[in-house]
């Protein structure tokens, strides 16, 4: 008996002892908090004990999955479950590789319409021309979000080419030709061997310590540590200079400064004596501090990083903003002149639709812009008087920006959507004529919507961002912990007989019916698919739904045309523009 006790101990611990699959599935995935102060339990249910809570944005390793419950690390020895309806998974991997995308872009047309958001639809804030430099801060597979200059907006991707990535251009770490000092900036330190939570602890240090830096990344500095090499975490240490530290400041008058203000985003940026990677080192700065630009040449800007001291740092490792001051009320223009578009277009007195009208001009009519005063500009009459135009109305040419008239996205700023892309994980959905997985096609649209509804100042949600599988059940909780003010869940359709086509939108609930129609009615209206209607559907995420939920079954894969058509970035681009449309007409005649 004790003999076979043994054997099973050993058995035990020897098979215990190694990961499954799905354990190291998990290892390689982090899971980040939606909400503040979220509950993490000593089990996977609301009836265990809360053993911590946690920040929104925080992210922590995945360590398992039961239920509607994600097991993760919080630290080394102590793990906890949490939700997963209040928090997003992702792959490690892709955290990573997102990291080193392509970040500088050169425009290659002239004219370039910069927006305040992913489309057409949204106002146009700004132009750049062939051979313009800009940041590229997100992308999607129809449209880059860019920084040039005091211009951030988005452009179509068509005209951008991509010239630098951030592994070619100024790293944000300290070399070890070139040793730096850092400062201990919290109690207990852990000292590590490795750059890894799961690596043995070789010492501790406490606040105010001060260390030699050997290298530095986002996540962990390597130090010099009792005589050896050792790794602590880059959030915990301040970052000084270099010995090159004492080098003559390049000048000692401050140039005009810019209005800007950049905060730096990386850990231990260095700053150089000119703009260019050439340039030699005469200092660094830490993550989080804040300068005024005082000049940008090509992606560089120079600042002044300590009294009478300057130098140049890369712009990418910049965010840049501009400090609030009180608004003039009009804004000079010069060589500016406005087109009438219409007959009988009001010239009224004043910057506002109460105002009298003065004048109509016919299409054609052209006069000189004085000022720009919000959406409206000043004009010279004929006998010399003043008048006020809506900019949205007219063309303009010269100086002057082209003003547009708010769009949808005024209906939409602080509604709360949850985008619910189909399927994920080992559920594929249906499988199209040529192969195309659902869960792929209903994340692409999902993703496009995201990135517009945000724009529009919008709280959007998706129920997963990456192909994992989520339930039914926690796609609903999603909407109901959040009030909701719409649930969107994308789908894609299939049938025996491959000639059917079209679109089709479900609700289940009378008080879904609206929000279904407007958006159908959008949807058809962008894609110019075939007209399926709108109809009663007993779906979970519907029937069980006390929010406005609808579902949407934006063509047939089983229809080899129709699959082909679904797959273009520009069907795509057109679906999300209808389901955003539709939400923004449902909201104007629902508020």
């Amino acid at each position: 008996m004790k003999k076979l006790i043994a054997l099973v101990f050993v058995t035990f611990l020897f098979f215990g002892g190694i990961p499954t699959t799905s354990q190291l599935a998990h290892a390689e995935s982090l899971v980040t908090i939606s909400i503040d102060g979220l509950n993490v339990r000593e089990g996977p249910g609301l009836s265990y004990r809360v053993v911590k809570q946690v920040k929104k944005d925080e992210s922590f390793p995945l360590v398992n999955e039961k239920n509607e419950w994600i097991q993760i690390q919080l630290s080394k020895n102590q793990t906890g479950w949490v939700a997963n309806w209040l928090v997003q998974k992702k792959d490690k991997q892709q955290s990573k590789s997102s990291e080193l995308e392509q970040s500088i872009g050169q425009v290659t047309v002239d004219g370039l319409r910069v927006r305040n958001g992913p489309g057409t639809s949204f106002q146009t804030i700004g132009h750049l021309n062939t051979g313009n430099q800009v940041i590229i801060k997100e992308k999607n597979e129809n449209w880059v979000k860019i920084a040039a200059n005091s211009i951030e907006g988005w452009v179509s991707n068509e005209f951008i080419t991509i010239v630098q990535t951030k592994q070619e251009t100024e790293p944000a770490q300290t070399s070890p030709n070139n040793l730096g000092t850092g400062t201990i900036n919290v109690n207990s330190l852990n000292v590590r061997s490795d750059a890894s939570l799961q690596s043995s602890i070789v010492g501790k240090l406490q606040k105010g310590a001060q260390v030699k830096v050997i290298s530095s990344t986002k996540e962990w500095t390597q130090i010099e540590f009792q005589n050896k090499k050792a790794w602590i975490s880059s959030e915990f240490v301040d970052l000084h200079s270099p010995a090159t530290n004492t080098t003559e400041p390049e000048e000692t008058e401050a140039p005009s400064a810019s209005g800007i203000v950049g905060t730096v985003t990386a850990n231990g940026l260095n700053i150089r004596n000119k703009a260019d990677l050439s340039g030699k080192i005469v200092g660094s700065v830490s993550k989080g501090s804040s300068f005024t630009i005082l000049e940008e040449v090509n992606n560089w800007s120079k600042i002044e990083y300590s009294p009478k001291q300057f130098g140049w740092v890369a712009s990418w490792y910049l965010d840049k903003s501009v400090p609030e001051t009180t608004p003039t009320q009009s804004q000079e223009v010069k060589e500016s002149f406005v087109t009438i578009l219409h007959d009988g277009t009001n010239i009224r007195s004043g910057p506002n639709v109460s105002t009298s009208v003065v004048l109509r001009a016919n299409q054609g009519d052209q006069f000189a812009v004085k000022s720009l005063n919000g959406d409206w500009y000043e004009i010279t009459l004929k006998d010399g008087s003043s008048a006020y135009i809506a900019g949205w109305i007219v063309s303009v040419t010269g100086s002057a920006p082209q003003v547009e008239k708010p769009g949808a996205e005024a209906h939409l700023k602080n509604k709360t959507i949850i985008i619910d892309p189909g399927h994920g994980g080992g559920d594929n959905g249906t499988t199209g004529a040529r192969g195309t997985f659902e869960k792929e096609l209903t994340l692409r649209t999902a993703k496009l919507l995201y990135d517009k509804l945000r724009a529009s100042g919008a709280n959007a949600i998706l129920t997963r961002t990456n192909d994992t599988y989520f339930s039914l059940r926690s796609r609903v909780s999603t909407a109901h912990y959040h009030n909701a003010d719409a649930f969107i869940s994308i789908h894609y359709d299939s049938i025996l007989d491959r000639s059917v086509r079209g679109m089709t939108a479900y609700y289940y609930h009378s008080y879904q019916r609206p929000l279904a129609e407007a958006v159908h009615s959008s949807v058809i209206s962008q894609t110019k698919l075939k007209d399926r209607g709108v109809r009663f559907g007993d779906y979970h995420v519907l029937r069980e739904n006390n929010q406005k939920a609808i579902l949407l079954e934006l063509g047939y894969l089983s229809n080899p045309a129709e699959e082909t058509t679904v797959n273009s970035p520009q069907y795509q681009e057109t679906a999300a523009t209808g389901i955003f449309n539709g939400l923004a007409k449902y909201f104007k005649t629902n508020l």
